[in-house]
């Protein structure tokens, strides 16, 4: 069974409720008289409704401090409105009036956000109000016995709409709070997960980072040598010298493994321009990939924004373009831009399209278990670390948009 509102959530709504109590007595007060000629003793109802009025700012201010809220106050603010309706019912006809039916709704609500140690007390001491103005009241003067029958049940219809509204609209919004509280659950769930995951898979590239050094020192020695042949075509030279720059970028790559895991922001501490930095990821993804096209459009205003160079982010925006120059070899494009207060980087390809079973446009999707590739899982994480996200869309023409958006606040120094 889901938990019920937080406290903050639930004093929230009993001060609204009272407003509508304070609002339902007043109307009583002014529109009895009038419509049914029967009178009402407004010295003893216009100074309850003041005394809620002043009970309601002072819950107001209460509910302004971030301090913790305890069952015990939810349960004295309840017994608040027992009271007052106990008041003013005690004046209007005890037991006789209809709207004594309106002391059901506040041990529905007490019984919906109350633990079982307090709400058991409020639905008590809500029969002994019953039962007390069942003998002790003061009765109306109704000239015509009649009528008064008539109006009796009049208002029991009407005490039983308003009682069904009361319990429909808190508990109604009771419930859509438990829903978005169990989806942020449910969120933060699959976020610990795939922390998880990526904590995993921190570990095995430890071990691969020590496993693979010896290989790619061997790879380097024998590609130098090829390199420096002469006894070889220029064409195999070269590819030689392309592959000593690929080995020199892998020892890189390993070297940055054995960083502390802490160290997740700009290695050495410095700061870029955003079109410098952008710029700099393109070079660097161009040299690793020559052989497939990227036309890259970066605007960041004039300046560009300073921003901390975050190596992680660099990496998220590496593997999306790698994505997409995996699903479509011929050529991709890459566009920057500053939007507001936020970076954006939109990946575009003429590759098959999107998966299916991919979000729509706008939403993003979940990284974990779509056989999208640790890539794309990691530069979720990134994103989302920083507090941005990363959405697909479907590309007008074929292919996909892949859109990277970033909080500025939380990249600059």
């Amino acid at each position: 069974m889901p938990a019920p509102a937080s406290p903050t959530e639930a004093l929230r709504r009993l001060i609204g409720l009272r407003w509508l109590s304070i609002g339902t007595m007043l109307g009583v007060l002014v529109l009895v008289p009038w419509l049914l000629d029967i009178p009402l003793p407004g010295a003893a109802i216009l100074p309850l409704a003041l005394t809620l009025i002043a009970v309601n700012g002072a819950s107001t201010v209460r509910l302004s401090r971030l301090t913790a809220i305890h069952p015990a106050e939810l349960f004295a603010q309840l017994c608040i409105e027992l009271a007052a309706w106990s008041v003013f019912l005690y004046f209007t006809g005890g037991a006789t009036n209809p709207l004594i039916s309106l002391l059901l709704p506040l041990v529905a609500i007490g019984a919906a956000i109350l633990p079982g140690r307090w709400a058991w007390p409020l639905a008590v001491l809500a029969v002994v109000a019953y039962s007390v103005l069942w003998d002790f009241n003061e009765q109306l003067d109704i000239y015509d016995s009649g009528l008064a029958v008539h109006w009796h049940l009049a208002g029991m219809w009407l005490t039983f709409a308003l009682s069904a509204g009361v319990i429909v609209w808190y508990v109604v919004r009771m419930t859509a709070a438990i829903r978005s509280r169990d989806q942020a659950l449910a969120a933060a769930r699959e976020s610990s997960l795939r922390s998880e995951r990526i904590v995993a898979l921190g570990n095995l590239a430890a071990g691969a980072a020590h496993e693979l050094g010896t290989p790619l020192g061997t790879m380097a020695i024998v590609a130098g040598e090829l390199a420096r042949n002469r006894a070889l075509d220029d064409d195999t030279r070269a590819d030689a010298e392309i592959l000593l720059t690929q080995i020199a970028h892998c020892k890189s790559i390993l070297g940055g493994l054995t960083l502390r895991a802490g160290s997740l922001r700009a290695e050495g501490g410095s700061t870029l321009a955003a079109d410098a930095w952008l710029a700099g990821i393109v070079d660097r993804w161009r040299s690793q990939r020559p052989h497939v096209p990227l036309a890259a459009r970066i605007d960041c205003g004039h300046p560009a924004p300073t921003l901390i160079a975050d190596t992680t982010l660099e990496q998220a925006i590496h593997n999306v373009i790698n994505n997409a120059a995996d699903a479509d070899p011929t050529g991709i494009e890459c566009e920057a831009a500053i939007d507001g207060d936020r970076l954006v980087v939109r990946v575009l390809d003429r590759g098959p399209g999107m998966p299916a079973g991919m979000p729509a446009q706008g939403e993003s999707p979940r990284c974990a278990g779509q056989g999208l590739g640790i890539g794309l899982l990691l530069a979720c994480s990134a994103a989302e670390r920083c507090g941005g996200s990363i959405g697909f869309a479907p590309r007008d023409g074929g292919g996909t948009v892949v859109t990277l958006s970033l909080p500025l606040a939380s990249l600059q120094p």
